[in-house]
């Protein structure tokens, strides 16, 4: 049985993916929803960086996957699938990339301040993970979003504890895996959403180019939300990738 490992965004939990889990398994998957270390109950691990995060990850695959999965990664989970993906190889038996880059802004490092300031400012101020998530997550709906989803992502977003957010945040901005992108060997999907401002349909075009084989799929009206904007077309395009992969 193929093992279908989904990875969630630095505002979200394994409850992002509530509709994708019984579609899957419905369709004779294991599918599972991790926790990324801070988030859910699983507990942190220091240094917080993408080593020991894939290799947390690692530890999960290897414990409820039977040691190899299809990880399927919804932006910062595409950073993490990445970097497992260039760490231990013989996990992934195929990449699913949406709504994800190859890398967090420029080789300056403004780019990356100004962000981990914009985002951890409000906490400074004395705002709640509720008050971050209620003005951030409306903006990253798309034309076409489903409100359900919207309300979902405020939701896990307000749940996330501070000190993790602090430090998913902080994560985000040292991700960079351009270089691994020709290097991939297995079926890769990346999925794109026409109104995802965060990780733009054209960044996201140009990274399919660069990566041997691999399938993109733009989702009008979609925005950053992704499987939670619109999960009906999203587990569409990842089940049709899947049975065209025999996986």
């Amino acid at each position: 049985m193929t093992a279908l490992v989904f990875l969630h965004g630095v505002g979200g939990s394994h409850l992002a993916w509530q509709r994708q889990l019984p579609y899957f398994a419905a369709r004779g998957y294991r599918a599972l929803a991790w926790d990324q270390p801070g988030y859910g109950g699983s507990p942190l691990v220091e240094p917080y960086d993408f080593e020991q995060v894939s290799r947390a990850l690692k530890r999960y695959v290897e414990e409820h996957a039977a040691g190899r999965a299809v990880l399927v990664g919804h932006s910062m989970g595409g950073f993490v699938a990445q970097e497992t993906c260039a760490r231990f190889p013989e996990l992934v038996q195929a990449l699913a990339l949406c709504f994800t880059s190859a890398a967090f802004g420029g080789a300056s490092g403004e780019f990356q301040r100004q962000f981990v300031q914009e985002r951890v400012a409000p906490l400074d101020a004395g705002d709640s993970m509720a008050d971050v998530a209620a003005r951030l997550m409306p903006t990253m709906r798309g034309a076409r979003s489903d409100p359900q989803g919207v309300a979902l992502a405020e939701q896990l977003m307000a749940a996330v504890p501070p000190e993790t957010y602090r430090k998913a945040v902080r994560l985000l901005t040292t991700f960079d895996r351009r270089a691994l992108l020709p290097a991939i060997r297995v079926a890769t999907l990346l999925v794109a959403g026409s109104d995802d401002k965060t990780a733009p349909a054209a960044v996201m075009e140009r990274m399919a180019q660069k990566i041997p084989g691999s399938e993109y799929v733009l989702l009008e009206g979609c925005g950053h939300l992704g499987p939670m904007d619109q999960p009906e077309a999203f587990n569409a395009a990842l089940a049709g990738f899947l049975a065209r992969h025999s996986l």
